[in-house]
């Protein structure tokens, strides 16, 4: 049996090796804050006090904790995994330290013993990261004065809680609990791939978050002062400019570099991602990428909150965009960024702003699903402005399609569009109004002779479908919202209408009476102004089918096993291919590139270490593409996919294949 000659693990008692411990216990700054709750608490006092009932020399297992010691100083130990249950630790230490401090000296110096650095009882043994550390001594140590402004922190809470949940004569018992913990000690040569470790460690229990592993591994590796300079100087401006969207903010950032969706299934995909496009930094390539991150998080602040755009008219165009969420935010982002860097004038950025309102209104109008467009978006913008153009206009519904919609279907966004129609500035102070209320009384008429009650099942139905129809709304303040609630037409119409400041909607008092015929004459005019407004790019072929690019393909999650019919069919550089599952358009693929770029499928593949190869040098499913080259069939659907992507990609085809989900394949 040979020894692991990078790392150390040995099973230790957990007070004793923090008693023992001479150096000081460093949490690096890119560890995550600490944020065990009440909960976790809980639980630990629970299983310390049920280890001190049980009988003989019965244990209680914490886990590993890994360490290194610092490049910096030999008088300090790096905690790269475990600073959450050591934190925890150290307060319930400290909350029974100060419980008996008063009627137990002995144990009271026991307690201490684990808690303040040798040698130097004013300063806490364990160090968390940053200003916390402050608060975590202030805390451990009671330095609180009396009178002082109170806090909020997690150390103080948890301190709390065990202090509350530990009465003296309780003491003795906790104390012989905490003397039978135990931990594998995890100690680090230097040669050890503290990354690779880490995350395997991390692999259970409460996953990191994808922004806390990006954080972690760019840093790790750095000297301290380093990982110091990099976190004051780019992690935490990105941190204040994106808040508590950070994590989005990565994510969105990836898919604009990359141009590919981000597969999120198994919680780390953004973080896989990052490591790809990442794979190695030295000090100085890490500032110049910290520098780009840092620019687009300043962005990303403005797309959160226009209101900070320095110019009133992007800061409204803007707006306007959130109206649809944050989906279109990689475009925008790149675009903004461009913007603000010299590389595209205003009218520039108005104008991919104005199309990519369309694009998603259009679509919203016609029901078709605005997911997934945005990284096929991004990489036709890689090819340049008239690319970005084309690329929008082919998935962007045509006016016929979008004029019936509006004419049937319930208007998306009303206010949002009406605001535009009418021009209004804010709609502060504003309520979308029903003409044709949604559900009007029996006493309800539009032309002040005939009433609801009055009117035809038929008639009452073909009013109902038109009753959120773009010719049947418009924005009202709100004191007249609230008095034309119910009403009736000709009280609107004299009353209510006339006394609103918005033009359009002023101009409902000319209409003498209101029903279906007068809802579509409405739709039909306002119809024209909505597609100049929100207008489709210049003629290009469109895409209504739903048809998917190959590198946006995904598989569906909890796809059944056997079923055949996860595409409808496979559109291969205008050729229509009946192909119905990634298994198969894996085969195809692969066989047709063998004949047509070759080049490229053995580059690939050699690449990658498959998926062709010169001998069937395993058993399994095979398929011979000429007698000294096989292509390998077992591979799961997750890599076929993958495959299928990478080869087109390789080839320079990936923009001329496309797949039809089927019906299913959709819900899925």
């Amino acid at each position: 049996m040979h020894a692991a000659t990078n790392l150390d693990a040995t099973a230790v008692n957990t007070i004793r090796w923090l008693s023992a411990t001479q150096a000081s216990i460093v949490v690096p700054v890119y560890q995550r804050q600490y944020r065990w709750d009440i909960g976790g608490c809980e639980q630990l006092l629970a299983d310390i006090r049920a280890v001190a009932d049980s009988e003989g020399n019965q244990t209680h297992f914490l886990g590993s904790i890994l360490s290194t010691a610092s490049a910096d100083s030999d008088a300090e130990l790096v905690l790269i995994d475990g600073q959450q249950r050591i934190t925890t630790l150290m307060l319930l230490i400290a909350a029974l330290q100060h419980t008996v401090e008063d009627t137990d000296p002995e144990l009271a110096a026991e307690l201490q013993a684990v808690l303040v650095r040798a040698g130097d009882p004013t300063r806490t043994k364990l160090l968390p990261q940053r200003e916390w550390a402050r608060v975590f001594e202030a805390v451990v140590l009671e330095r609180r004065a009396a009178g002082a402004e109170l806090r909020e922190s997690r150390f103080d809470d948890n301190y709390a809680f065990f202090r509350s949940q530990i009465p003296v004569d309780e003491a003795p018992r906790i104390w012989r609990g905490l003397q039978r913990l135990e931990h594998v000690s995890i100690t680090l040569g230097t040669d050890a791939n503290a990354q690779q470790i880490f995350e395997s460690l991390n692999s259970t229990g409460e996953p990191l978050r994808n922004h806390e592993l990006i954080h972690n591994y760019m840093l790790m590796g750095l000297s301290h002062p380093q990982q110091r300079e990099i976190e004051d100087a780019f992690w935490v401006p990105i941190e204040e400019s994106t808040g508590e969207l950070i994590g989005s903010f990565w994510r969105h950032y990836l898919v604009m570099t990359t141009g590919r969706e981000i597969d999120t299934g198994d919680g780390r995909g953004v973080y896989d991602t990052f490591r790809h496009e990442f794979p190695r930094f030295d000090f100085e390539l890490l500032r110049q990428h910290a520098t780009e991150w840092r620019e687009y998080a300043e962005v990303y602040r403005i797309l959160l909150d226009p209101a900070q755009a320095d110019d009133p008219e992007l800061a409204r165009q803007l707006s306007y965009v959130n109206t649809f969420g944050r989906g279109m935010y990689p475009l925008v982002m790149r675009a903004y960024h461009d913007y603000t860097r010299g590389g595209a004038d205003k009218a520039t950025l108005i104008g991919t702003l104005e199309r990519i309102q369309s694009l998603l209104l259009r679509r919203t109008a016609v029901g078709l699903n605005n997911d997934r467009l945005v990284a096929r978006l991004c990489r036709a913008r890689r090819k340049g402005p008239a690319k970005l153009v084309n690329a929008i206009a082919r998935i962007t519904p045509s006016d016929e399609r979008v004029r019936v919609a509006l004419k049937y279907g319930a208007l998306p966004h009303p206010a949002y569009v009406l605001g535009r129609l009418a021009g209004v500035d804010t709609l502060d102070g504003l309520d979308v109004e029903h003409v044709f209320p949604l559900a009007p009384g029996a006493a309800w008429t539009g032309d002040g002779v005939r009433e609801w009650a009055d009117y035809s099942e038929d008639e009452q139905n073909s009013h109902r479908a038109l009753a959120q129809t773009l010719g049947n709304l418009a924005l009202l303040e709100q004191p007249l919202a609230e008095r034309a609630m119910d009403a009736s037409f000709p009280l609107k119409r004299t009353s209510i209408y006339p006394k609103s400041t918005i033009a359009a909607t002023r101009d409902l008092a000319g209409t003498e009476a209101w029903g279906t015929a007068a809802i579509g004459e409405r739709t039909a005019r306002l119809t024209a102004e909505f597609l100049q407004i929100w207008a489709r790019p210049a003629a290009v072929p469109i895409d209504d089918d739903g048809l998917t690019p190959i590198l946006d393909a995904q598989r569906r999650r909890g796809w059944p096993l056997g079923w055949d019919r996860e595409f409808d069919y496979v559109e291969y550089r205008g050729e229509h291919w009946e192909v119905h599952d990634v298994r198969y358009l894996f085969n195809r693929v692969f066989k047709r590139l063998w004949a047509d770029a070759r080049e490229h499928v053995v580059a690939f593949s050699a690449r990658r270490g498959g998926p062709i190869f010169e001998a069937k040098a395993w058993n399994g499913h095979w398929d011979e593409l000429d007698g000294t080259h096989f292509l390998y069939m077992g591979w799961d659907s997750k890599y076929m996919l993958t495959a299928v992507q990478g080869v087109l990609e390789e080839s320079g085809l990936a923009s001329e294949v496309f797949v039809k989900y089927s019906y299913i394949g959709e819900a899925m």
